[in-house]
């Protein structure tokens, strides 16, 4: 007895000598712990490796939490057996992180992991980018903030590399990856086949990682999703990603927002877009791009069919590098643009009537500016309220508003995006509401600014035929705190 006391004491140091080094998920030492002379059960093991197949997550958890000395999370408890789990802001560090790994090594329900703000470290990312590998169940993972720097940019690269793991969307902010962890993300990207959504903003990858980055853009075929805003990529970046969209087939959305790169990167991004035919959205807000950069950028803008969101806020522009946007969708007939942000350019007059033309001929279009200047800020018109109008026309028309919305409801899923829903009204000479009246109504409609307009609560009203009266006042009242 007094052997087999020595031999499961020295087992327990060096299950903590393991524990301590963090470098690898042992679930076997997870399952041993369980013969210690302090552990609640008095089950033998033989075989730790089998034991282990047996235990439940929570059990597994609390072993583990018991081991690495950490105290269990209870949100995480009480939500394993869900598919999301919000753990941001926990103070978990890394023997937190590596826990929580071991628990979700053979998970089959989260899905969804959110981690941020942690300072799990890069020994944290090591363990769960070994986690990953095994999991085949978790598909978003958040570990912005963590302070993963280049050894945690190293262990996440390598995962996707070996296109390990089923996540496909992965957030990455804030992790203090600078311009040498670059060669790690651009090699493990150009062959990754299963990321679709990427967030590595407010890093350091600076003008080289740029240039790595858009030579990656170039080969990735699955990434659909990509936010390289905060990053110091300057000029040079910004030219080289112009470059790789040129021949990327798949991007959709790209945040290029606060990298400072000027004219010439507005330049090469405005050539991209001449060839470009897959990007839906595109952020180059406070880019130091001036009316010249505009005027470049548009250059793309009058022959791209299928750019929708085209940000510039915070851009030194003035009314006339405004106008030039404008008036490249004009030239444009297959411009799908929906949205131009240019919320800091005060305009004019001049400004004011070709949009209201451009409007007329792209319907589904909407422009955010600042001020109005002129004649028109010191007379500013008074328009009736949109939601009235509106509800005039469905009284009028014997119609509901669910009847509204579902004529315009092409795909029927009850979410309707604004620009159809601007179109629609555009395009009725029944409803009289301008441009700027629009305006007002989908922004009481969109209230988040999702971007959609979900009219499914309305469902149960038109079974009950509630009046349109009272379904107009609840929608406006939605607009009160």
């Amino acid at each position: 007895m007094e052997n087999q006391s020595e031999k499961d004491t020295d087992q327990n140091e060096e299950m903590l000598e393991t524990s301590e080094s963090l470098e690898s998920l042992s679930l076997a030492d997870v399952s041993a712990e369980k013969t210690t002379p302090d552990s609640d059960t008095d089950l033998e093991i033989e075989d730790p490796e089998k034991a282990f197949a047996g235990i439940t997550g929570i059990e597994l958890y609390l072993e583990a939490c018991r081991l690495l000395e950490v105290v269990p999370v209870s949100h995480f408890i009480q939500n394993l057996a869900k598919p999301y789990i919000n753990l941001n802001h926990h103070g978990l560090g890394p023997r937190g992180a590596k826990a929580i790994a071991i628990a979700l090594v053979s998970n089959a329900t989260v899905t969804h992991l959110e981690l941020e703000d942690n300072w799990i470290l890069a020994e944290g990312a090591v363990c769960l980018a070994q986690m990953l590998r095994e999991n085949c169940c978790l598909q978003e993972l958040n570990i912005s903030n963590n302070h993963l720097d280049t050894e945690g940019a190293e262990a996440i690269a390598s995962l996707l590399l070996d296109n390990m793991s089923y996540l496909h969307a992965l957030q990455l902010s804030g992790n203090n990856f600078g311009e040498e962890t670059a060669p790690y993300f651009a090699e493990a990207l150009m062959g990754n086949y299963q990321v679709k959504e990427l967030d590595l903003s407010h890093n350091e990858f600076s003008e080289k990682g740029g240039e790595l980055l858009g030579q990656m853009l170039a080969s990735n075929e699955t990434l659909e999703l990509l936010n390289l805003s905060w990053n110091h990529l300057s000029m040079k970046g910004a030219v080289a990603l112009g470059t790789g969209l040129r021949s990327n087939g798949t991007l959709k959305i790209l945040d290029l927002s606060w990298n400072g790169f000027g004219n010439e990167g507005a330049r090469a991004l405005g050539e991209a877009l001449k060839i470009n035919n897959v990007l839906v959205q595109l952020d180059l807000s406070s880019n130091q791009i001036d009316s010249e950069g505009a005027k470049k950028l548009c250059k793309g803008l009058e022959v791209n069919g299928n750019l929708k969101v085209l940000k510039l806020a915070n851009n030194p522009l003035t009314v006339e590098g405004a106008t030039a946007l404008i008036a490249s969708i004009r030239k444009n007939p297959k411009s799908m643009m929906e949205e131009i942000n240019i919320s800091n350019v005060p305009v004019n007059e001049t400004f004011i009537k070709l949009l209201d033309l451009v409007c007329q001929e792209h319907p589904g279009l909407d422009v955010t500016y600042g001020e109005a200047g002129g004649y028109i800020s010191k007379n500013p018109e008074q328009y009736p309220n949109p939601m009235k109008v509106i509800q005039n026309y469905l009284n009028e028309h014997n119609l509901q508003l669910w009847d509204f919305f579902r004529n315009i409801d092409k795909d029927g899923n009850m979410k309707i995006p604004v620009a159809a829903i601007r179109r629609a009204i555009m395009q009725e000479s029944n409803i009289p509401l301008n441009r700027v009246q629009i305006a007002e109504l989908v922004q009481k409609l969109d209230r988040n600014r999702t971007g959609v307009v979900d009219y499914s609560h309305l469902k149960e009203k038109k079974l009950a035929q509630k009046p349109v009266e009272g379904e107009m006042k609840e929608e406006e009242e939605k607009e009160e705190p």
